[in-house]
């Protein structure tokens, strides 16, 4: 049976940290995915577009900034939104955030002028 090892212990970070973080439109993505599948995701099932060492910058800021952690499973990693701890240092933050994501993903391109 694999050992599921998860890392905590991170605090949720300053609201000026969490929305930085969130600024990000890969982090977003990353965040947006996590959501809609409300479990662990494994890291490559997060990111399209970008290197894997671009990713790993990535999970390495959402996961400084409280908003993800990291759940071991043997040899691979997935990774985990941390719904509840966000929501109690931020009440409503990331409904608010992912909903306008979701609309902005959502909507169709403006129109460009030449």
């Amino acid at each position: 049976m694999n050992e599921v090892t998860v890392a905590s212990g991170i605090e949720v970070a300053s609201l000026h940290t969490v929305l930085s973080a969130l600024a990000d439109p890969v982090r977003l993505e990353m965040v947006r995915r996590l959501h809609r599948e409300r479990g662990p995701m494994a890291c490559a099932d997060l990111y399209d577009g970008v290197t894997k060492a671009t990713a790993s910058h990535h999970f390495k800021v959402l996961r400084e900034a409280g908003i993800t952690g990291r759940e071991d499973v043997g040899a691979h990693t997935r990774q985990l939104l941390r719904v509840d701890d966000v929501e109690r240092a931020y009440p409503g933050l990331l409904d608010s955030v992912i909903s306008a994501a979701e609309r902005e993903a959502a909507a169709p391109p403006a129109p460009t002028t030449a």
